[in-house]
Parts: structure tokens; sequence; C-alpha cells
């Protein structure tokens, strides 16, 4: 995979495009939400897209942060990031087939109504785990293709908005639908929470880094580049339907296609829907590409079946892709009330521990090759992980009263974690054979 189709990949895994900014945008009005998603990238995903251009160049190995995290932390720490990963992986992975569908059905609400909905999700599955199957240059040269269909529409929204914004004289700038907040439904400690999660999986790439060329001089390049393009993928849309005075308090999941039918007409309300079918599907293809990484690298420390080792022409882990998809397949039915939340914390934890992983290496392993480094020595990589940190922190306060399956989303959250410790001792019991079937 070259650098172009690894930029495109890990925008899918980032970001897939303006859908999900419409929660955003109800939840703070248009003037915190453009404050949100102009500061977030800065605090959150510079920092991070710089951890992972360091590591990613200096440990290009197939299974990426779990590696990293052994190698500083040891098999124990590396384990519980694989964990933690993987765990959220299910409720993520949940959401994007979910996407596929709920925009096909705008199209046509008969083509996803009772069972069918699930027959679409599970045929998003399917089609990408075949995808996947024919090796990460497929999916990355894949993803730049998707990537031009999906923000063709944006660009035609975003040029019309600005276009009569500026013919019209609006001067929505100073007016109290962008400096305020939505009359109605204003949470933004939940805008934040969102934020995050639209900007999240910067590390998702590294799991790859054996099918990319030149991964030491590639990755830094392509987290940096992809940074500023999910910024400004979010920015310009945002600031088009903000400046031709569009209420926020219209904007909800699924909003865009509202937008694109009143300023431009019923046929970009089309396209966007297209590109909402088109996002659900992208970002599930690269996803699977990235996860399933990691079973076959904890395969080759024997924490998992010698199977998941095995692979094909294309030098796929073609046993790892077809289980992960079938256990993101069973997932697809299950209902969860907060998926974000219970993403967030598993997905921050699996973080905070690259982030030490960052520091421990530069102490430990000073001499250590670093094509690219975090600027700043010991200290500069210490200040790495303070903004992601507290932003982590912040979205844990704001989940505190959240609830899944009964439980505390907090609490659920915690046991999944908690039980990677367990999984650990049980697998390298089997690996030692104390078990026996």
């Amino acid at each position: 995979m070259r650098l172009l189709p690894l930029i495109a990949a890990t925008y899918f895994m980032v970001s897939g495009g303006p859908y999900g900014l419409e929660d955003i945008i109800g939840m703070a009005g248009y003037g915190r939400a453009l404050l949100l998603l102009l500061v977030i990238p800065v605090v959150w995903s510079l920092p991070t897209s710089l951890m992972v251009g360091e590591l990613a160049s200096a440990l290009p190995e197939e299974g990426g942060y779990y590696c990293w995290v052994r190698r500083a932390l040891g098999r124990f720490w590396g384990f519980q990031e694989a964990w933690l990963s993987l765990a959220a992986s299910v409720f993520d992975m949940a959401i994007y087939p979910t996407i596929f569908v709920l925009y096909l059905g705008r199209i046509e609400p008969a083509w996803t109504a009772g069972y069918r909905g699930t027959l679409w999700a599970l045929a998003v599955v399917v089609v990408c785990m075949v995808w996947n199957l024919r090796g990460a240059r497929a999916v990355g040269e894949g993803s730049v293709g998707l990537f031009c269909l999906l923000l063709s529409p944006f660009v035609v929204l975003t040029a019309v908005g600005l276009w009569k914004a500026l013919a019209g004289g609006h001067h929505a700038l100073a007016g109290p639908h962008w400096l305020g907040g939505p009359s109605a439904g204003m949470d933004f400690a939940g805008a934040v929470s969102v934020t995050l999660w639209n900007y999240m999986g910067w590390d998702n790439a590294s799991t790859v880094a054996q099918e990319v060329e030149e991964p030491q001089r590639n990755y830094p390049k392509a987290m940096l580049y992809a940074t500023g393009l999910v910024a400004l993928t979010y920015v310009l849309p945002l600031a088009a339907v903000g400046l031709v005075g569009i209420p926020a308090e219209r904007f909800s999941t699924g909003a865009w296609t509202d937008a694109a039918r009143e300023l431009v007409g019923p046929w970009l309300a089309l396209c966007v829907v297209l590109g909402g079918t088109i996002n659900g599907a992208g970002m599930f293809n690269a996803l699977v590409m990235s996860y399933t990484r990691v079973p076959y690298a904890l395969a080759e420390e024997g924490l998992l079946p010698g199977a998941f080792t095995r692979k094909n022409a294309w030098g796929v882990p073609w046993v790892s892709v077809v289980v992960c998809s079938v256990g993101w397949a069973l997932a697809l039915r299950l209902s969860f009330e907060r998926l974000i939340s219970i993403d967030l914390v598993l997905y921050g934890a699996a973080l905070m521990l690259e982030f030490v992983t960052l520091v421990v290496l530069r102490v430990k392993e000073p001499e250590l090759a670093r094509p690219f480094k975090v600027p700043g020595g010991v200290w500069g990589s210490v200040g790495m992980g303070v903004g992601p940190g507290v932003l982590i922190a912040f979205a844990l306060w704001a989940a505190r009263g959240e609830r899944v399956a009964g439980l505390p989303a907090l609490g659920f959250a915690g046991i999944v974690a908690a039980a990677g410790p367990v999984v650990y001792l049980a697998a390298r019991m089997v690996r030692r054979g104390r078990l026996v079937s």
C-alpha cells in the first residue's frame, strides 16, 4: 500500500466524511461546533498522529499498537492493548453497517423495512470481508475511489452554500443562530464526546505496517496529511450551511440530506444519501483491514490458535478476517443505547497505553532508530499524552449518567476491560498445557 491509499484508508478509519457532525451542530450550535472541530484536532488528533508517526516508523510490524506496547511494557500489557482494541471494535463495528442501512432507507424505506435491513447490514459485512481477502493494497486503492465519491456531494454543497452566503450578502457570523446554541437540546458535553468519536482511530492503520510501502517514511506523512484532511472536510461544510442561516436546531442524524435539498435540490440530496451508504461501507471496510491483524499478531505469540496465522495468496491472514467478520455479523442485532460512550472508554484506555509506550521506549531504548520523532525529547513525549488524557477524562465524566443493558455505561465498559487479565491468564494456561480439553 502506497502513501495515497494509506492516507485514504486512514481517513476512513478515522472519519469517513462529515456524516456524524449533525448531532454536534444540534447539541452545541454552529459557533461551539466550529470551535470544537478546530480545537480538538490540535489537542487530540495532532498529538495522537505524532505519536503514531514515531512508533509506526520505528516499529513497522504487523499488529501495530499491540507490538509497540508488548515491546515497551511486556506481554501482559501488550495483550491488554489488543483486548481493549478488539473489545472496542465490537461496539464500533456495529455502527457502520447500520449507517449504511439508515441512508439506504432514505432512498426507499421499503428496501430496509423489517428483516431486509438486517440482510443489507449482513451484505456489507460479507462484501467487506471478501474485499479484504484481496489484501491491504486492494483496500487502500479502493478507499481512494470511495473517498472521491463520498466527498463530491459535499464539495458541491459547500461551494453553493458559500456562494449563496456571499451573493446574498448574508452576515451570518454575527447572527444569534451562529453565536449561540440551539434553543432546545443543548448538550455541550455530549457534543464533545461525539466530536472525539469523530476524530478517533489514528492508530488503526498501524496494524498493517508490513503491507505498507516504505512505512518509515509514509506513516508520519499519512498521519499528518490525514489530520489536516479530516479537519478540513469537517469545518468547510459546517461553515457553509451555517453561513446561509440554516438553524442549528434542525440538525440531527441525516440532516445533511435536508440541507442539500434546500440549498441545491433533490438530486444533490440523493447524492448525499448515496454518500452516506459509502460512508458506512467504506469505514467498515478499512477497519476490517486494521482490526483483523491484531488476532494474527496474538496468534504469532501463541496467545491464540495457530490457525489465525494462516495467510492466503495476497498475504492476508484469512482465518482472522473470516472469524472477526463472523463475530461482527453476530453483533449486528445487539441493541446498545450508548455505543459511543463504551467505544470511547475502551479506545481511550488503549490509547493511553500507547502514549505510555511512547515515553517508556524513549527511556528504555534511546538508540532505537526513529525516522520520525516527536519533538522535545522525553518531556515532549510526555506532553503529547496530556491533551488526549484530559479529553478522555472529560468524556468519562460526561458519560457518568448513561446506562447500557441496565448498568452504568462506565461500569459496563469497566467489566469488559477487567475481563482482559482473566482472558490473558486463561490463554497463557492453555499455551502451557495446563488446561486439557
